[in-house]
């Protein structure tokens, strides 16, 4: 049976949700961001035709863009409405997968003896808009990778089919930028190679680019070649990351309690950078001495930030902690996840607080996790 897999993403998802709340900014350029000294989560089509981009420095992008509105980004926000556009899609497909806050992959495949695959999307599509009021693009074809690049191809409010036959001449002459996983690095060895088209992309020997890329050089023969088995993997809230602590002895101190906690919290942000998660559920567990265990959760903001999630840890432990009893255990679980990026909610923020995050992060990847820290999480 031939797959039937959809790659739907939100158009300028961050800028429609402030359009749905202020209709005087439709089709003005439009900047989500956190100031002058932040950098860009999003933009709308018409800044990016004078070059502005996603985690630009805002400074640059009101420079190539002077007439572009810079609004503060609204977390809370995009994060209601994307688990109201997860909830209209997933009453209507067999097989969801959530990718990230503003797209998804849907698995239709054996759908077509009952309802034509490519009408039956329309309808999601058009449901979704008139739930939400939120433009959406999508590509239907046999597999994920060039769903993903008909989406893309295929913006805004685009809606596309792509037969199997049809691949190799939708695919041939796009730029190798298109697929997904070619980043910067790879695209500028490629293309001192002259393979800059994805028809020579996948002309070239698989040997080759195995000795070139390694093993990263044979998945990305086959996606150029339109070969992709990635099954869908169906959405569910209850993926979790978690960490405790059990005290070798039962503890009372209030202030090395929050310095546990700085301290997992900033574990656990790390391992979700790593994974490009982002967590929109917290919850704080304690166990008295005599056993008790009391857990409070909080529903937040999409975020994989380190004081962000900390602010609310300590807010939910300060709930949870309600006897003046010694604990024994204390546990921090995030639940609720999707991927995403660390910038996408960093609205508040430099880009020097960006770069600290990110240098951080490399410099546990080379010596360890327990390299660097915040001193509120150090003083246990």
């Amino acid at each position: 049976m031939e797959r039937a897999i959809v790659h739907m993403d939100l158009d300028t998802f961050f800028v429609s949700c402030e359009r749905l709340k202020n209709s005087e900014l439709e089709k003005k350029p439009v900047i989500i961001g956190g100031g002058d000294r932040g950098v860009v989560a999003s933009c709308s089509y018409e800044t990016r035709f004078f070059g502005v981009r996603s985690a630009m420095p805002i400074k640059m992008a009101l420079r190539l863009c002077p007439e572009a509105r810079v609004i503060k980004g609204d977390m809370d926000m995009y994060s209601k409405m994307s688990h109201m556009v997860t909830e209209v899609i997933q009453e209507k497909v067999p097989v969801l997968e959530k990718a990230s806050i503003d797209e998804f992959y849907l698995d239709l495949s054996g759908m077509d003896k009952f309802f034509g695959c490519y009408q039956w999307t329309n309808e999601i599509v058009d449901a979704v808009t008139k739930n939400t009021g939120l433009p959406i693009s999508f590509a239907l074809s046999t597999n994920k990778t060039v769903a993903k690049i008909g989406t893309g191809e295929s913006k805004p409010i685009g809606r596309l089919e792509i037969q199997e036959q049809n691949i190799k001449p939708f695919l041939n002459p796009l730029s190798i930028k298109k697929i997904p996983m070619v980043g910067n690095v790879t695209f500028q060895l490629l293309s001192r190679l002259g393979v800059r088209t994805i028809q020579t992309l996948s002309e070239t020997p698989v040997e080759v680019l195995h000795q070139l890329i390694g093993k990263n050089g044979t998945e990305l023969w086959k996606k150029a070649n339109g070969i992709d088995d990635t099954p869908i993997v169906p959405y569910s809230e209850r993926k979790s990351i978690s960490t405790e602590n059990t005290f070798s002895q039962d503890t009372i101190d209030v202030q090395n309690l929050r310095s546990v906690l700085s301290g997992m919290v900033e574990q656990l942000a790390f391992q979700l950078r790593q994974e490009k998660w982002l967590t929109s559920t917290i919850s704080v567990k304690i166990r008295y001495s005599n056993f008790d265990t009391e857990t409070k959760q909080c529903r937040i903001p999409y975020t994989s930030a380190d004081h962000t999630l900390l602010k609310y840890v300590l807010e939910l432990f300060k709930k949870v902690y309600t006897r003046r009893m010694r604990i024994r255990l204390i546990g921090i679980k995030f639940t609720g996840l999707v991927h995403g990026c660390h910038q996408m909610d960093l609205f508040e923020d430099t880009e020097e607080l960006i770069s600290l995050y990110q240098t951080m992060d490399k410099i546990k990847n080379r010596f360890g996790t327990g390299s660097v820290g915040r001193a509120s999480g150090l003083l246990r």
